[in-house]
């Protein structure tokens, strides 16, 4: 258990009157669910996992790692969290647990990172011990390094059926055209071991200038990833710019079009391609224009919210709130937006061991909602 793997320091965490508030019943097309705040006093939050006993690891973007309680109460930093490039989009990103977590003790972290030449996003392997983080190892930067802009690092992990880490790297922003290349490892997802080495089977392994490392390219700004169990499908979400929220499923080897086939347009209105699709690219399976700005995503099938099973929960920044998508396989069948009247940029969502919906906000003053039954 993660609770005797920890100091003594750690257990002497924060209480928390929030978790003890009823809350406010809100009733959504489908269900009721009782709204609370879980916790509070995080910056930032951007990424989280779910322990086995029921704790969540939580990332904060200005570099800091917390556990939170099973009652909401929060932990002082963790240490031997790595340095991280927290300026504009970047810090630390997402965390991710390995498959053998309980007797492992491992994880895996997405940052930003300021390296010679410029900033990159790093995937890095950690254990979790009992006096914070040990044998902390950066695995795969995301090269080249950029020496101007600090956006679209991307950065979510996700692990497959297969064991293999897939994760989601950014076009940065500058040079659109990085997405296209495939000797360069930004706009993309990525398949490698958990020692941040390609796969053999990967599409492009045995390609003349080409990183063994990419699975798909042709990616703007990818924050969504998560496979669907039903179907064992991979699925990215990735802002667009105005206009052209996508989502995706990702297939090997496929090139997803940014920038040549795009539905948005430049933030000053100016076109970007007269192409919404092309042959030889992957259409999105979905399109969002007004945009809500994609992050965390997780599927859903617990029985605490009958009426939410099949569903896909999408953290939404701008417009905010918190989107269900119903799905049949691999199709999108419907949406629902919850809570876009609270104006709450939602950063990051996951499924508790109990059933209930709990979603990270991008916030100075963080918090982590929890959606109950009502």
């Amino acid at each position: 258990m993660i609770h005797r793997l920890l100091p003594l320091a750690f257990a002497a965490l924060l209480p928390l009157s929030a978790w003890a508030q009823e809350g406010e019943v809100v009733r959504s097309e489908h269900a009721s669910f009782r709204l609370t705040t879980f916790a509070t006093g995080l910056e930032r939050p951007w990424g989280a996992a779910l322990l086995p006993d029921g704790r969540l690891l939580v990332t904060e973007r200005p570099g800091r790692l917390r556990i939170v309680g099973r009652d909401g109460s929060l932990s002082p930093p963790l240490p031997g969290v790595p340095e991280v490039e927290a300026a504009s989009q970047g810090g630390l990103l997402d965390v991710e647990l390995g498959p053998d977590f309980e007797t492992s003790r491992e994880i895996f972290l997405c940052q930003a990172m300021l390296v010679q030449g410029g900033a990159l996003t790093r995937l890095v392997r950690a254990r979790l011990g009992e006096q914070g983080l040990e044998a902390v190892t950066p695995i795969l930067d995301a090269t080249p390094a950029q020496s101007s802009g600090r956006q679209h690092y991307g950065c979510r992990i996700a692990f497959g059926p297969d064991g293999r880490l897939y994760l989601s790297t950014g076009d940065r922003n500058v040079d659109r055209m990085r997405a296209q290349r495939l000797d360069d490892l930004a706009g993309k997802v990525l398949r490698v071991d958990r020692e941040g080495r390609p796969q053999p089977d990967n599409p492009f392994v045995n390609r003349a200038g080409a990183r063994a490392e990419v699975f798909t390219y042709g990616h703007r700004h990818p924050q969504g990833l998560a496979f669907n169990p039903w179907t064992g499908s991979l699925w990215s979400l990735e802002h667009g710019p105005r206009g052209g929220d996508e989502a995706n499923i990702i297939r090997a080897g496929r090139n997803y079009g940014w920038p040549l086939v795009t539905h948005g347009v430049n933030y000053s209105g100016t076109g970007i391609s007269d192409r919404t699709s092309a042959p030889g690219m992957e259409d999105p399976i979905r399109v969002w224009t007004p945009v809500i700005s994609p992050s965390g995503i997780a599927f859903y099938d617990a029985a605490a919210f009958p009426e939410w099973r099949r569903s896909l929960f999408v953290a939404a920044l701008n417009q905010p709130g918190l989107v269900r998508l119903t799905t049949d396989g691999d199709r999108i069948t419907g949406e629902e937006r919850l809570l876009f009247d609270r104006r709450i940029r939602m950063r990051d969502v996951l499924v508790a061991q109990d059933g209930a919906v709990l979603v990270l906000t991008d916030e100075a003053r963080g918090r982590i909602l929890r959606l109950a039954p009502g």
